[in-house]
Order: structure tokens, then sequence, then C-alpha cells
């Protein structure tokens, strides 16, 4: 019983992992997937009441192989169906879901019966059924949340769980097997219900390439799911290395210097003698490559939360050959997080050669790298910072809208130096109207003036950025006007002139009008309902 129960949360996880990954809002999907799976839950614990105390050993053995073979190769006809039967895959994905809350909840019920073989006392019979099945959800969930994603990937696990089902199966089959009629049948079932699984399981990986490239139009070539999201490339026969993370594209080789350019030089190339950067996001060490364009700059952190996204920009070539090597350092020393909270070990990279060194910095740039949730090291960093640079995701989950929201701002805004600015990438302008003036709207309530820049981005289309400073700093226009002086740009730009900035800041009649516009809070998610509203009708 403590088998099953593990086995039985860990599907709803499964499943609702993968709704989250294909379909996004994580707390929406996740609350779908397991309030549909408890309802068949319930109609499957009220159907067994139609089954007769005949063949009880049987049928729980045979509802324990299907369950295996539906929960383990679930998930994968899901991302198949998606692939292949887009317009059904909500469909088939419920359709699944159904069926394994449909199997879960008969096995309880007539594992009890079952049990009574055994145990014939109703009170012990119960205590003992729905204890061991409360402990396996318990061990499921920490197993599941803890131990096999370090081993597995979101498609190997359910090929796992399905395996356990098929081994409680046999387990029951073999333990009771003087009340089964026709034990060499369920048996030799079993035997080949636990193959396929284990084929599966053995043929994850190339499971999984196989149904992600039905997703992507050029090659995928490579895909690798960390604890928290998943990260995959895909390149074309010209080189053009696109980045995927949750199936949404985050950069292209082929236009990200426009995004990247306007992210950092218009703001920073603004103020005087910037010695501090921080950095957050932007784990892929693109941002950090504009700015060790500039010689003056002391020192950059860059706190991103995932150490896979980082180790790649440091060790898979075509990335590092696009950050031009911004996050390799000639030596590397491992030091302790000095009091910021729920880290793991900080990487502080001295570099003086390399990219740097082709530049003539006269003095190398500390780059100090920390794993860490940005929400966490706002709360409490070290030191203050001449220039911000937000380069999150889009909030297309309440978790990353989180790190758009008011308490968020007010948390950096004492993190600024006296004349310090920030950026935010803040989607488009032109899709999601009401969501990028979300964040410039709750920019200025965090007490920061505001100015907005766009920029056609090939791969995106209308691209927005909201450059902040806080308001006693920099009152009325005087945000505008530093931004939009001339100024020597860097040398080595692919896209971005002065030229650009000032035009950058052009907008349509009304289109910043921040009248009747929600501030976007911790508790009152208003920038993700916008910005789910605004994509899905451009679907």
């Amino acid at each position: 019983m403590l088998v099953v129960g593990v086995c039985g949360l860990s599907y709803e996880y499964s499943f609702s992992r993968l709704a989250t990954g294909i379909l996004g809002d994580s707390t929406k999907q996740w609350a779908l997937v397991i309030g549909v799976m408890m309802f068949f839950m319930g109609l499957g614990a009220d159907l067994q009441k139609h089954l007769g105390n005949d063949q009880m050993v049987e049928r729980f053995i045979g509802i324990e192989i299907l369950l295996g073979l539906l929960g383990g190769f679930g998930p994968s006809l899901s991302l198949y169906a998606f692939g292949y039967w887009n317009e059904l895959f909500v469909v088939v994905h419920y359709l699944l879901i159904a069926g394994v809350g449909l199997l879960i909840g008969l096995e309880i019920p007539l594992l009890v019966r079952v049990n009574e073989l055994c145990l014939p006392s109703l009170k012990d019979n119960l205590g003992l059924i729905l204890k061991m099945d409360y402990a396996g959800s318990f061990i499921g969930a920490l197993a599941w949340v803890f131990v096999l994603p370090r081993f597995l990937d979101l498609l190997e696990i359910p090929y796992l769980l399905g395996l356990l089902n098929v081994f409680v199966a046999l387990g029951t089959l073999f333990f009771f097997r003087t009340f089964v009629a026709r034990t060499w049948v369920l048996g030799l079932t079993g035997v080949l219900a636990a193959g396929a699984l284990g084929l599966g399981l053995w043929l994850g990986e190339p499971i999984r390439l196989f149904l992600e490239q039905r997703l992507y139009k050029d090659p995928v070539v490579l895909s690798q799911t960390s604890r928290y999201q998943h990260i995959l490339f895909t390149q074309n026969a010209a080189g053009r290395l696109d980045c995927f993370i949750n199936g949404h594209l985050q950069f292209s080789s082929r236009d990200e210097q426009i995004y990247h350019e306007f992210l950092v030089h218009p703001a920073l190339s603004a103020l005087q003698s910037p010695k501090r950067v921080l950095v957050l996001g932007g784990g892929d060490g693109l941002a950090v490559r504009e700015l060790l364009r500039y010689p003056g700059l002391e020192s950059v952190t860059l706190v991103d939360l995932d150490p896979v996204m980082t180790g790649l920009a440091q060790e898979y070539p075509p990335l590092v050959a696009l950050n031009q090597g911004s996050l390799k350092a000639p030596k590397v020393r491992l030091v302790e997080p000095q009091g910021v909270i729920e880290g793991e070990r900080v990487l502080l990279e001295e570099r003086g050669n390399g990219f740097f060194k082709r530049l003539k910095a006269p003095e190398p740039v500390e780059v100090s790298l920390f794993h860490l949730d940005a929400f966490n090291f706002a709360r409490s960093a070290p030191g203050t910072y001449d220039l911000i640079l937000l380069d999150f995701p889009d909030p297309n989950d309440p978790e990353l809208s989180k790190l758009y929201s008011l308490e968020f701002y007010r948390s950096l805004k004492g993190l600024l130096n006296p004349q310090g600015l920030m950026v935010q990438q803040s989607t488009s302008p032109s899709v999601a109207h009401e969501a990028f003036l979300i964040i410039g709207r709750t920019l200025q309530e965090a007490g920061f003036s505001t100015l907005a820049l766009h920029q056609v981005i090939p791969s995106f289309g209308d691209w927005g950025f909201w450059v902040a400073g806080a308001a006693e700093d920099y009152p009325g226009q005087v945000l505008g006007q530093q931004v939009s002086r001339p100024r020597e740009l860097p040398p080595g730009l692919v896209y971005l002139t002065s030229e650009l900035i000032g035009a950058a800041q052009v907008f349509g009649k009304g289109q910043l009008d921040m009248e009747g516009i929600p501030v976007n809070r911790l508790l009152a998610e208003r920038l993700f309902e916008a910005y789910h509203q605004a994509w899905a009708r451009q679907q």
C-alpha cells in the first residue's frame, strides 16, 4: 500500500508538471489536474461497489497492471498528442488523467476488501490501508521533488512509477496465488507490462527527443531538465541557435544582440563612471557579454536561480561562442554566500584576459555568480549598485510575476546608488499592451521615475523595456533627457546606435496612458492575468 500511495501522488505531479510546461500557468494546471484526478478517484471508489466479492484479487492485480501502463505511458502519449494532434491535446491529456484517477479510485477500496482476507477487523484494516496510503503519498511527494528529477527527466519518471505499480501487481499475485484461478495469465501479462515499461524507461531520452523534435522547426541539439525548468536548444543548418525555456523562446542568435544591446547600453552609457552592476536573471551570459565592453566597471554580480543554465553558459560550446566566454574565467574560486540566504556557494570569477583582455581593460573585473532566487537576494543583498538589469523571462507564470511586483521593486530601490538606474525587460507593448503598462505603473508606485523604450526584434516583434531611476534623483523629464543625450557607445555593437536610443522612446498617441492601470502586487497578480489574456488572444 505504501508503494501504491507513492505512485498515485507522483502521477498527479507528473501530469501537472507536463501541463504546466505545455500550457503555462502552473497554479491553474496543477489545480485542474489534481482536481480532475480527485473527482475520478471518487467516481472509481463508488464504482467498486458494483464489483462482486469473487475474483477480487484478480481484479486488483489487473487494475494495478493497467494503472502502471496508463500512468507510465500517459505523459508520453500527452506529449505525442500535443505534437501531432495539437487541437486534441487537452482532450487526450485530461482523458488520460481521468483514466488514472479512476483506476486509483478503484484500487484503494479493492485493496481494503482484499486485505480482509488477512485482517478481517474493519477498523484495523482501514487504519492500516489509509495510514500506508497517506505515508506513501508523503514519500512520493518528497521523492518527486527532491530525488527523482536528479536522475530522470519528466517522461522517464512515470515509466519508473508504472514499473512500481506492476511490481505491486506481481507481488500481490505471488502472495495471494492460492486465491487466483488464472495465475499464469496474470503473471505473463504483468511480465509483458513490466517489459514494456522497462523499455520505455531505458529509451526515455530517445523517446523524449523524438517527441520534442515534433514541436520545433529546427533540429534539437540539446535538451536538459533542471530542478527549475526545461532548457532546450535548436540549431539550423545555417548555425542559428535558438534557446527555449519551458517551451518559450528565450533568444535567437540571429537577433539576440538587438535585445541585449537595448537592455544594457541605453542606461549604462547614460551613467557617469559606473562601477558596480547587478544582473538578475540572464544566466545565459549574454547581458554580461555586453557589460564587459565597459573597461571602467569594477564588478558585475549575476544572480540566476538555475545552476544548469549558468553551467551551459560556461561549458556548452555554441552558447559559450555566443556569449563570448563572458562566464568563463581563467581563475575560479569558491567563497561563502556572505549572509545572503538560501543560496548555493558563490562562484567568484576574476577576469583579466579572454574577451575582456581583447577590450584592453586596464583592470580585471570581478564577476560574482549567485545561484539564488532573485526575490530573496534583493531582500538581503550586500552592497549597492550603479545599474540593475532585470533579465527575467516574461511573467507567464505566477511564480515569475512576483519578480515584477511592487514589493520586489521596493527592495531593489534600496540597492541602487544615488543616480543609479534599473532596466526591466517588459514583454511586447503591442501584443501585451496592458501588461507592459502594469510594469511601468508598478515601478512608479515603488518610487521610480520611468522611461519606456521599445524596439522591433524579428524573433519576437515589437519589444519593450522600462528604464527606471529613483524619483528623487530623476524628477520630471530628467531621466528621459539623460538617457537621450548624445553619447559615445562602446565599440563592437552590432545594432544599437545613439540615434536609435532616441527613436526607441517614441510611442503612438495615448500608448503610455496609465489611467486605470493597476499595480502588480504579490497577492494581487494583475500582471500575470493581463499577460496571459493578451497572449491567449494572440494565439
